[in-house]
């Protein structure tokens, strides 16, 4: 087996594509939705207490963008923490919203007290910038690949602290040619996806969680008790990535591998965050038994539930199959997720499918339904719940026809015979594939178009020739 670092280097160094990733579902970013919350049901220094840094601007920002209501006091709380960064630019920006928004005048940008802060936080930036550039320079004439490593972190930590995103990953990414242990190609890749998700670049993000995790995979060290917080913080990006992109499934299945006791990552998420983000995606992706075994009496993911008591109460109205209860309960919270800066362009997507999924469940034990009871069951209207149906049947989500006079579904009779058939074909199709597959590898072992694993282990390139005949095929 190729040690961690030989095969990071395998497959970055050397331009060797990694092997593909088969999602459960395609990649589906919702689009961006202009919202207000008027009367919102959350505290405010509750509901951003878990975060740190960047990561609690960014929710505040949110906030005061989308609630009049809490404007003022998520600007003033936004600008007494942007006051412990370096991030002068972000800095201005708070206190013009914060001008414009009061008209006080002691939030002017020209105000003495501000460019005085501006002026001495950029002295004091400047001077920084300037001792690590020549700790930097003494690391690369002194060869010691070590003090490299931390010495271009300390430069991506300072331009991320004074907010340039592109310079910060720029350091991150150069560390790389430095990194002589799996723990320094993880602490790497965890620092990229760092920058990555400030700059909402949630593709490469999970790119490089990709390599993180498999480096996880190949050392034993990263299982024991001490290292878990590492690969639960990988999780937790992970998850959140993959909420992001629309993969609902996905970031249900790594948030449900995270250990709460090693969940401490205000910079980034906080255990609440994880248990609404969880439970919100299991919903909207799992089927009963599958909340059931994987949500419901996980004990690992147990202790996230009981951080949010009406989550839970909801996974399990929704497991009993009292689908009313369960929307009911979600809409009284959904005016505090649509202030969440990752959640709210996802909740429309994700009520829609927790919702469909409770209508396919109800119809899935009957013949016929009475659209009456139905929609009594279900707490709305028949004709709404209609053009619900109609919508699921011509989606393929539900075989089923509705006499529309008599307000009444009937199931469709599916034909088992020329189902079985219908897999059995399926199956040689799928069958042949992976033939035709195992006999390219075959061919390509015989002309020599591999790489053997003694010269990957030794760190010898490919040839360009052979690189050249690779990439052809």
């Amino acid at each position: 087996h190729l040690s961690p670092i030989t095969a990071y280097w395998y497959s970055v160094k050397m331009d060797v594509e990694e092997p593909m990733q088969v999602d459960d579902q395609e990649a589906s970013i919702p689009p961006r939705v202009e919202f207000t919350v008027e009367n919102p049901t959350v505290d405010l220094e509750t509901y951003v207490g878990g975060s740190e840094g960047f990561s609690r601007i960014r929710r505040l920002m949110f906030i005061a963008k989308h609630c009049p209501s809490m404007q003022v006091e998520a600007l003033k709380m936004a600008l007494s923490t942007v006051e412990q960064t370096l991030n002068t630019k972000l800095y201005s920006e708070i206190r013009h919203d914060l001008h414009q928004v009061t008209g006080d005048p002691a939030y002017a940008p020209d105000q003495e007290e501000a460019v005085s802060f501006i002026l001495a936080t950029n002295k004091k930036a400047d001077i920084i910038l300037e001792r690590l550039d020549s700790d930097l320079k003494n690391y690369r004439s002194n060869s010691i690949k070590e003090s490299i490593r931390r010495g271009f972190d300390a430069l991506g930590d300072h331009y991320l602290d004074r907010g340039d995103y592109g310079q910060a990953l720029k350091m991150f990414t150069r560390a790389r040619d430095h990194c002589t242990s799996a723990k320094h190609v993880v602490s790497m890749c965890m620092n990229v996806m760092k920058v990555a998700i400030q700059m909402s670049n949630w593709q490469q993000s999970l790119n490089y969680f990709g390599r993180a995790d498999t480096t996880l995979e190949m050392d034993e060290s990263f299982k024991t008790q001490p290292n878990l917080s590492v690969a639960s913080r990988l999780k937790c990006a992970a998850g959140l990535c993959e909420l992001m992109v629309g993969r609902y499934k996905n970031a249900a299945r790594q948030f449900l591998q995270t250990s709460f006791e090693h969940t401490k990552f205000p910079d980034l998420l906080s255990p609440y965050s994880v248990a609404v983000y969880c439970s919100l995606c299991a919903l909207a992706s799992y089927d009963r038994q599958e909340l059931h075994s994987k949500v419901l009496v996980s004990s690992s993911f147990k202790p996230f539930l009981e951080l949010e008591p009406q989550m839970r109460d909801a996974i399990l109205q929704f497991h009993h199959s009292r689908y009313a209860s369960c929307l009911k309960v979600l809409e009284e919270m959904r005016e505090g997720f649509m202030l969440d800066v990752y959640l709210a362009n996802h909740i429309p997507v994700l009520y829609k499918q927790i919702r469909n999924k409770a209508l396919i469940q109800y119809f899935s034990p009957y013949l016929s339904v009475d659209l009456h009871k139905m929609s009594a069951a279900l707490n709305t209207s028949v004709s709404s719940l209609e053009n619900e149906l109609t919508e699921l049947i011509l989606d393929g989500q539900i075989s089923a026809r509705i006499d529309s006079h008599a307000k009444i579904m009937y199931a469709r009779q599916v034909d088992q015979r020329s189902a079985i058939f219908q897999k059995a074909l399926e199956v040689g199709e799928a069958y042949q594939l992976r033939t035709k597959a195992l006999l390219m590898r075959s061919l390509m072992q015989k002309k020599g178009m591999t790489v053997s694993l003694s010269s990957a282990k030794k760190g010898d390139d490919v040839s360009s020739s052979d690189r050249r005949q690779w990439q052809r095929y």
